[in-house]
């Protein structure tokens, strides 16, 4: 069994495909590109669906503080250079990359989520 999917629900989906599509090697293969609804495949195969959330009026439009998504980096000085990518980017991560349990990296907020960065700690 293999996850095959996560259908992320944004307020900005052309901003959000254009954040996962640069920084992140995703792909957008659907043909409609517009706002409300982008499928991004990243270069395992796992699909990425963003869903703006005025397309469901119902339901909770709103993640728990706790929800992130996570993306493993090969050691620390790929992670040092994403966060120098995403700020001269634009986007202000919270913190600066760290040591966090076992792992070093950071996280920062993006429209309605949180994203981690990280490397496992070599021993």
């Amino acid at each position: 069994m293999q996850l095959n999917h996560l259908n992320l629900s944004v307020k900005d989906v052309p901003a959000t495909r254009t954040l996962f599509e640069t920084y992140f090697g995703f792909t957008c293969n659907d043909p409609k590109l517009n706002d409300t609804l982008s499928v991004l495949n990243g270069s395992d195969g796992f699909i990425l669906v963003l869903m703006n959330q005025r397309m469901n009026e119902h339901g909770n439009h709103t993640y728990p503080d706790t929800f992130h998504i996570g993306f493993y980096l090969e050691d620390e000085t790929a992670v040092k250079n994403m966060w120098e990518q995403l700020k001269n980017g634009g986007i202000e991560p919270e913190q600066a990359p760290q040591i966090m349990r076992k792992t070093f990296g950071f996280y920062f907020s993006f429209d309605t989520f949180m994203v981690e960065v990280t490397t496992p700690i070599k021993a």
